[in-house]
């Protein structure tokens, strides 16, 4: 309890929300940690910070999913074709995954912004195919916001019961997060 105290009391200074862009940025490339972890804080510490969090959380989303994408596209010609040669087949690639992506890749970004499946792991897959960037990006622009907009707005309306929840759940809490990145990276698997 006194740990979670600590970071509530910590995430009031006005600094957090570039904390936040920040640890959003790593989020979309290479944590397994949902952004809603680092954007609670601030926002149940004092609810007026609910909008100045929501853009840094969605920026520093946009910013690293621009990254993950180049890092799938500039790989492509290393890491990219000895991924898809040792673990898959090119033709494959070729003859199914870009047309799927071509039909629903706009289903598909939807589906990772809003829910727990690795949107960094999305992103640099698109890389890899050479879907187009702007897409992705506006896509992602509309569902990621508007994913943590929601959030926001909850933790806006409740902020008094989201802070004794927290407080008094903080540990099981951070738990639930990590598990539903973990079911997102299972259910990457199976698509």
């Amino acid at each position: 309890m006194k740990f979670a105290e600590y970071i509530l009391k910590k995430s009031e200074h006005p600094a957090y929300s570039w904390i936040v862009f920040i640890l959003t940025i790593f989020e979309s490339i290479f944590l397994f940690i949902p952004p809603e972890v680092f954007m609670t804080p601030p926002i149940i510490a004092d609810k007026k910070r609910a909008v100045p969090i929501t853009i840094a959380t969605s920026l520093g989303s946009i910013v690293g999913g621009a990254i993950a994408y180049m890092i799938g596209a500039w790989l492509w010609d290393s890491v990219g074709i000895w991924l898809i040669n040792t673990f898959s087949n090119p033709e494959l690639i070729e003859s199914t995954i870009k047309p799927m992506f071509t039909k629903y890749g706009i289903m598909i970004i939807v589906l990772t912004a809003v829910t727990p499946i690795p949107y960094k792991l999305l992103a640099i897959w698109l890389g890899f195919i050479g879907y187009p960037i702007w897409i992705f990006l506006a896509v992602s622009a509309i569902f990621r916001t508007g994913r943590f907009a929601t959030i926001a707005t909850l933790l806006y309306f409740f902020q008094e019961r989201a802070n004794a929840i927290v407080k008094k759940y903080f540990w099981p809490l951070t738990l639930i997060a990590i598990l539903a990145a973990a079911l997102g990276i299972g259910l990457m698997t199976l698509l």
